[in-house]
């Protein structure tokens, strides 16, 4: 009988242990969540598919950028940033050359301690943008720093000197290398950042 029990009984238990465990962990592994993400907003979209774009598969309808330039800023204010000197004035920032004032975008890491009074806020995706005449800034402790928006982020208007380009057919509008898409939000007209456009 102990001869039975070890020939044939225990190598069954044995298995019917194994088979119930890789079954376990079989039923384990191929259970899958399934999360969907309810749309925040209903708009036709023709998105790029990374946020960086080359300058080179952009083109630009005018063959140069308008410049905006003036012999004298009134009032202003010089800020350095990196070793470049910036001037602000009429909510405009500018950079001095040969004898005239070009009005500029700030670069990327530009920081300022006020922000003028015309910012606008920006809620996306839990983030808080200040957007003044298209530039995008996050508050980082008592300053204010110049940065890239998130991709889907909205805003309602451009600067006036906007410019129109192409990317794969279709047509964009680009301000300070953001890379903006007309979309329609609840009915209203609106531009969703899709990209920024790489300079280098």
């Amino acid at each position: 009988m102990k001869t039975f029990i070890k020939t044939f009984v225990l190598p069954a238990l044995f298995i019917v242990a194994v088979s119930a465990q890789v079954s376990g962990q079989s039923r384990r592994t191929t259970t899958t969540k399934t999360v969907t993400k309810a749309p925040v907003k209903t708009i036709n979209k023709k998105t790029t598919q990374n946020n960086k774009i080359s300058r080179t598969k952009v083109t630009y309808k005018k063959p140069t950028k308008k410049v905006v330039s003036v012999r004298n800023v009134p009032n202003k204010k010089v800020i350095n940033h990196k070793g470049q000197n910036y001037y602000y004035s009429n909510n405009k920032y500018y950079t001095y050359s040969s004898g005239r004032y070009i009005a500029i975008a700030p670069k990327i890491g530009f920081r300022v301690r006020n922000l003028p009074t015309n910012y606008k806020r920006i809620s996306y995706n839990n983030h808080i943008y200040f957007n003044i005449n298209g530039i995008f800034y996050n508050q980082i402790n008592s300053e204010y720093e110049v940065v890239e928006p998130e991709i889907g982020t909205v805003v309602y208007e451009l600067p006036d000197n906007y410019e129109k380009v192409k990317l794969n057919g279709e047509t964009y509008y680009e301000y300070a290398n953001i890379l903006y898409e007309k979309v329609q939000v609840n009915g209203t007209r609106a531009y969703e950042v899709v990209g920024v456009v790489d300079i280098e």
